[in-house]
């Protein structure tokens, strides 16, 4: 399997938004190409999707540095539909909205419909998770996938925006999570 490292449509979607990312960029960047190489993996997508794929993935989380919220699936689909009206893609709005919106899904999203909604899910858990859960995905795979996109602090990034939630909010610590 070929990967990215890097991918001309993920840095014109995120350039707008890099100041406001500031000294997260790369760790949100890597996060973003190590979940879609893990999506192309499984999913095998043709052009359309892969395109679809790379805008759900680059808009996903963005509501954590714009909104700087951990509640961020709103401001991210906000965001994500003023991209695709922009750039005349409003068909695709359904489904990259249930791409974003179900991302953090704890079991399956199982609507035929939708085949990509639930590769999405599986390969954001796969990086989300550092490889722990695998979803079919070879280890070195994974492993090259680390080596070649380090983390760059993605995860330290997490943990201290999530004690932030909990300290604030200690009754609705991980809103992005739906069953």
């Amino acid at each position: 399997m070929n990967m990215c490292a890097e991918i001309t449509l993920l840095d014109e979607i995120l350039a707008p938004y890099k100041t406001q990312i500031g000294e997260d960029y790369l760790a949100y960047k890597n996060h973003v190409l190590r979940m879609l190489n893990i999506c192309f993996y499984l999913a095998n997508p043709d052009q359309q999707q892969t395109q679809k794929l790379i805008i759900a993935a680059a808009f996903r989380d963005i509501g954590l540095w714009t909104n700087n919220t951990v509640d961020y699936l709103p401001p991210s689909l906000i965001h994500a539909e003023r991209y695709l009206q922009q750039q005349n893609l409003g068909e695709w709005s359904e489904e990259i909205a249930l791409i974003i919106d179900q991302h953090h899904k704890v079991r399956a999203f199982t609507d035929p419909r939708y085949p990509l909604v639930e590769y999405f899910r599986q390969a954001d858990l796969v990086d989300f998770s550092l490889g722990l859960v695998k979803h079919g995905v070879p280890v070195g795979f994974i492993k090259q996938l680390k080596q070649t996109l380090p983390n760059h602090g993605f995860h330290k990034m997490l943990l201290r925006r999530t004690w932030q939630r909990i300290k604030q909010q200690p009754f609705s610590p991980a809103p992005m999570m739906k069953w």
